[in-house]
């Protein structure tokens, strides 16, 4: 089975949850083909962690020739909207996890009510009339067993009617709940008559104002799987503990070959912010830009930043799946986003903080075009022409008029290599009434021009340019990680001013690049040289400005790490 498979060939794949399938296949547990799912609520937008989880059932099924399902766990009307459910859709195609069905728990509603029926008719469920406090009072602790409810011996006929009303909208919100009868007893808290239905009066995205009970996860879950011909229900550690209820509903109700639930170790990372709760305070709140912010780690986020679906695939294979719980630095993905990009986009040159430049012995009137290769690691993408003339912009940093020890740039009487043109040497400061350097007057070598083979002496260094006359204005975003520290994150006492690193959202305007990137595209990606890897903003790039997120710095922290 392992080679029909090709899970042999494939050893970064290979897991303990591959292996329990493969067991499963082998011993004809299922008679029908596997299927797995990802059943997000649509309540917020999907992030890496959600990525994470989306690739572990998505990769079992297509390894296994199944079904890869996405359903909606849309049962709580008062946190659900349309907005999120196109979202993670969206997102989801543009992570090419393209699901074989899209699904919905809110079109089991009725089959879920009368599984619910059904446990009533066993004497398996009960109305219970305790209040939620009342409910976690009567459950116990850890350490000490449940209370039971006084209202748990109900006759089966008094049950029958009372969740019949319940389901008619004749009582109020919260007044009543569906519990299912277990073991108040269970070392297991989640076994001790746990709440099957509650009572909520709002309007449903999908369904409207016909349903006012909506059933909990706990048991709207292994129905939905059942119900959908789920093989194996793949979830976070945190739910191994729910197992045994997972596997209770489903033996009651007689379900066939019902689904398996199996957990893989929950998946952390630092220098972001994952928590549904948190997110929402920090978009809500106004203190990012929307749930596209590129500082966040939603799926919008990274896209928008300019993010690959292949770095991120890159990504969660280099991190694996493993039964516990495992923390990943943020700086893993911007490694493999500049493994993915380093032989994919073209190089250009952008100045950020432009210094006028005039070659004082470059005939007046004139350019020429000089041919630079679009990228060093793949001739493949070829070469573009760059035009070249008297006047030149500069990064104000590569002068220095005072130059420190080992500055191996442009300063006065020194001369260096423009990248892909000549040597040019600093004879002249101009300054302003402020003493501020506006301007240089440089002379060049014509016998120095890249690509001549003129060695006769060395230059200090090499440095980036932009001609002045066909260089194209931008702003640019520079992005740093969000928090200043981790730590802080859940830290009560400090305010989101106080968490949020000021330094994670820079605004360059009047920046320079070369007329190379006239009529890039939304989400278009470009080595800026010595500056990193950088996008075309979707959200503030108009027809008059381009506007270029930094993705991520040239320098690779992690793996140096």
């Amino acid at each position: 089975m392992a080679e029909e498979n090709n899970i042999a060939k494939d050893p970064l794949a290979y897991n303990f949850l591959h292996l329990e399938v493969e067991r499963d296949i082998e011993a004809g547990t299922f008679s029908r083909e596997i299927c797995t799912r990802f059943p997000p609520e649509p309540n917020g937008y999907l992030h890496l962690g959600s990525a994470y989880a989306i690739n572990i059932s998505y990769t079992i099924a297509k390894k296994f020739g199944g079904t890869f399902n996405l359903r909606f766990d849309d049962t709580n009307p008062l946190k659900e909207k349309e907005e999120y459910a196109q979202a993670i859709i969206d997102d989801m195609y543009w992570l090419k996890f393209v699901p074989d069905r899209i699904l919905y728990g809110s079109d089991y509603f009725e089959k879920t009510y009368e599984y619910a029926i059904q446990l009533i008719k066993k004497g398996k469920a009960y109305v219970c009339d305790l209040t939620p406090e009342e409910i976690r009072k009567y459950r116990g602790t850890l350490t000490e067993p449940g209370k039971e409810s006084p209202y748990r011996n109900r006759s089966i006929e008094e049950n029958l009617d009372l969740f019949q009303r319940m389901k008619n909208g004749e009582f109020p919100a919260g007044s009543k709940v569906l519990r299912a009868k277990i073991d108040m007893a269970s070392p297991n808290i989640n076994m001790r008559d746990p709440v099957m239905y509650r009572i909520i009066h709002a309007e449903h995205y999908r369904r409207g104002n016909k349903w006012c009970i909506y059933p909990m996860y706990d048991f709207a879950h292994p129905l939905q799987d059942a119900i959908e011909g789920v093989t194996h229900s793949l979830c976070s550690i945190e739910f191994k503990d729910h197992r045994p209820l997972y596997e209770w509903f489903l033996e009651e109700l007689e379900i066939p070959e019902p689904p398996k639930q199996r957990e893989f170790g929950r998946f952390n990372l630092t220098g972001v912010v994952t928590s549904k709760r948190y997110l929402k305070e920090l978009v809500y709140g106004n203190y990012v830009d929307g749930w596209d912010d590129p500082r966040l780690p939603t799926i919008k986020g990274l896209r928008r930043r300019g993010y690959t679906p292949e770095s991120i695939h890159r990504f969660l294979g280099e991190i694996g799946i493993s039964k516990d719980q495992s923390t990943v630095d943020i700086s893993m993905l911007d490694h493999c986003l500049r493994e993915d990009l380093k032989e994919k986009v073209n190089t250009v040159m952008a100045v950020f903080h432009p210094l006028k430049v005039v070659i004082t012995n470059y005939p007046e009137g004139e350019e020429e075009l000089l041919e630079i290769e679009n990228n060093s690691l793949n001739p493949q993408l070829g070469t573009r022409m760059v035009p070249f003339g008297r006047e030149i912009f500069i990064e104000r940093e590569d002068f220095m008029e005072e130059p420190v020890k080992g500055f191996k740039r442009l300063s006065p009487g020194v001369e260096v290599r423009l990248k892909g043109a000549y040597f040019i040497k600093c004879n002249e400061v101009i300054k302003n009434e402020k003493g501020e350097i506006v301007e240089l007057h440089c002379t060049y070598d014509p016998q120095t021009k890249s690509g001549s083979g003129f060695n006769e002496r060395k230059p200090k260094g090499t440095i980036h340019w932009v001609p002045a006359k066909q260089g194209i204005f931008v702003d640019i975003h520079l992005y740093d990680r969000l928090l200043l520290d981790d730590d802080l994150l859940k830290d009560e006492t400090k305010t989101w001013e106080e968490k949020i690193n000021p330094q994670s959202f820079i605004k360059l305007t009047n920046c320079v690049v070369e007329p190379a990137i006239k009529g890039a595209n939304v989400e278009d990606k470009f080595q800026f040289i010595r500056q990193g890897y950088f996008c075309v903003d979707s959200k503030y790039t108009t027809s008059e400005k381009l506007v270029f997120n930094r993705i991520v710095p040239l320098k690779d922290s992690w793996k140096k790490k």
